[in-house]
C-alpha cells in the first residue's frame, strides 16, 4: 500500500490529534493505515529557517518546521487570511491586496516542499489540505518531484469575476494544475472553478470532470467533508456532555434553547444572526420569557482589525437586545465568548431544541451536521441552515434561510418552535441518514481512492 504524505498549515501533537475531530480525525486514520506522514508548520515561531523536527507515534510519522514572524506576518496573517480567507468568501472590501503578502507566502510555500521533498518516498501520496498551501504541489513539482499529489480546498471557490480582482490569480490557478487531483466541498464549488479555467486560461480543454492546461491534466471534483456521526452522538453520554446537558437544562427551567455554535469571523453572519434573534423578539411577543439563545464565539485570528470590529459590534449589540428586552427572570441572549470542548457542546446542542447555522458563505460547516448527530432521535431538535453552508445542498430536511432575510430567519425560528414531534422526528431521521451516509471515512476513503486513480491514469 502506497504511503500517504498529509500536508495541512498547522500539524498538532500525534495524541492529541485523534481528539481534535474534522481534518484531524480523517488524517490520523489514513496516516495510521498507509503507515503515513504528516507535515507542516509546528505552530512555533523562531528566529532563523530552523531544521525539520520529526516525531513517531500511532503508527505514523509526523514531520514539521517553524516559522519566522516575519514569514508567519506575511504567508499565514496576511496573504492567507487578509486576501484569500475573504476573497474566497466574497468579502472584497476587506482583501488586503498587498504584494509583499504574496511574496511571503509563495517563499513560506517553496520552503516548506523543500522540507519536505528529501522525505518522501517514490510510491508516495501526497494529500495536501487548504488555501494556505495552493502553490505547495507546484513547488514539489519544480523540484523533479513526480509523487502522486492532491489537493483539497476546505474554503468556498469564488466566482470568475471575484478571483479576477486578486493581482496573482492566474499564477495562482496554475499552480493547481500540478496536482493530478483536485477536490472541492460542493459542485458550485468545482463549477466555478471549471467557468475560471475555460474562460481565463487559452488552451484549456474539458474531457468530462478533466482540465488540461499548462502541459497538465487535472481532474477536480466535489467531495463534501462529513462528520463521524455515530461517534459524536456518543459525546452526549460523556462527562462532559452529561455535565452541559444538566447544566442547561436545570438553568433553562423548560424553556426553549436556540444554540449557535461559530468562531468569531465575519463569513459566519453573527450580526445578521443577533438581528433575526431581536425580529423573533419583536415578531412574535409569546417569545418573551419563553426562548433563550445561547451564542458561543471562541476568538480568532486576534490582532486583525476586522476581527476586533465584529467582537466589538456583537457586544454591543448582545447589550442592546438584552437591555431591551430582559426580565428580571430571564436574559433572553447569553453570548459566551470562549472555546469549550466538542464533548461538551454535545450535551449543550442535545438540550437545544433549535439549532441556529447561518454563516453568510460557509465551505461546508461541520456545526450543523454535530447539531444534528447530538439530537435525541426520540424528540430531536430543529436545524435552521443557512443556503449558503456548503452543507446545506446534503441536508435539504433542515429548514434553509437566506441569512441577509433577518425576517425570514426569525419566522424559521418561530416554525421550528411549534414544530410537531412526527415532522420533527421524520427530518431528523432523513438528516442523520445523510451524514452516516456520507460521513468523515467515505469522505477521506473516496478522496484517496480518485488520487490512486488519477495517478495512475496520468501514468499510463
Amino acid at each position: 500500500m502506497s504511503r500517504i504524505v498529509a500536508v495541512s498549515n498547522r500539524v498538532g501533537p500525534i495524541r492529541g490529534a485523534a481528539r481534535a475531530g474534522g481534518l484531524a480525525v480523517a488524517l490520523v486514520e489514513a496516516l495510521r493505515q498507509s503507515r503515513g506522514l504528516w507535515f507542516g508548520w509546528s505552530g512555533r515561531l523562531a528566529e532563523g529557517e530552523g531544521a525539520t523536527t520529526s516525531e513517531r507515534g500511532g503508527g505514523f510519522n509526523l514531520a514539521t518546521v517553524d516559522l519566522t514572524p516575519a514569514e508567519h506576518e506575511d504567508y499565514y496573517n496576511g496573504f492567507a487570511n487578509r486576501c484569500l480567507w475573504p476573497l474566497f468568501h466574497y468579502r472584497i472590501d476587506l482583501t488586503a491586496y498587498d504584494r509583499q503578502f504574496y511574496d511571503g507566502y509563495h517563499r513560506v510555500n517553496v520552503r516548506f516542499a523543500r522540507a519536505l521533498q528529501p522525505l518522501l518516498q517514490e510510491t508516495d501520496r501526497v494529500w495536501v489540505h487548504d488555501y494556505h498551501l495552493i502553490p505547495f504541489g507546484q513547488s514539489l513539482r519544480d523540484m523533479g518531484c513526480t509523487q502522486a499529489m492532491g489537493f483539497f480546498l476546505h474554503i468556498p471557490f469564488p466566482s470568475r469575476e471575484v478571483l479576477l480582482t486578486l493581482p496573482h490569480h492566474e499564477k495562482l490557478i496554475q499552480s493547481l494544475f500540478a496536482y493530478d487531483l483536485i477536490g472541492f466541498q460542493t459542485e458550485r464549488d468545482c463549477e466555478r472553478f471549471f467557468d475560471y479555467a475555460l474562460n481565463e486560461i487559452p488552451g484549456t480543454e474539458l474531457r468530462g470532470d478533466v482540465l488540461h492546461a499548462y502541459g497538465r491534466s487535472v481532474r477536480a471534483a466535489a467531495f463534501p467533508i462529513g462528520i463521524d456521526a455515530r461517534d459524536y452522538a456518543d459525546f452526549v453520554y460523556t462527562e462532559d456532555g452529561q455535565r452541559q446537558w444538566m447544566r442547561a437544562k436545570n438553568a433553562l427551567r423548560g424553556r426553549t434553547q436556540i444554540i449557535g455554535v461559530d468562531r468569531m469571523d465575519y463569513t459566519k453572519g453573527l450580526p445578521e444572526r443577533f438581528a433575526a434573534f431581536e425580529r423573533l423578539l419583536t415578531d412574535y411577543p409569546d417569545s418573551h420569557g419563553r426562548v433563550e439563545y445561547l451564542q458561543i464565539a471562541p476568538p480568532t485570528r486576534e490582532g486583525v482589525q476586522a476581527y476586533a470590529d465584529i467582537k466589538h459590534k456583537l457586544e454591543l449589540m448582545a447589550s442592546q437586545i438584552n437591555g431591551r428586552y430582559s426580565e428580571v427572570d430571564w436574559t433572553p441572549l447569553r453570548y459566551i465568548n470562549r472555546t469549550l470542548s466538542r464533548r461538551a457542546l454535545a450535551g449543550l446542542y442535545r438540550a437545544s431544541k433549535i439549532g441556529l447555522v447561518t454563516p453568510l458563505r460557509d465551505g461546508m460547516n461541520l456545526i450543523a451536521k454535530e447539531y444534528v448527530a447530538a439530537q435525541d432521535p426520540e424528540d430531536p431538535g430543529v436545524l435552521v441552515l443557512s443556503r449558503f453552508a456548503g452543507a446545506a445542498k446534503q441536508m435539504p430536511a433542515a429548514l434553509i434561510v437566506n441569512p441577509y432575510d433577518t425576517v425570514g430567519v426569525a419566522e424559521a425560528m418561530q416554525t421550528a418552535r411549534y414544530m410537531d414531534l412526527e415532522e420533527r422526528r421524520n427530518r431528523h431521521a432523513e438528516l442523520m441518514a445523510g451524514l452516516i451516509k456520507e460521513d468523515i471515512a467515505n469522505w477521506r476513503e473516496r478522496f484517496v481512492a480518485e488520487l490512486h486513480t488519477a495517478s495512475m491514469k496520468r501514468a499510463a
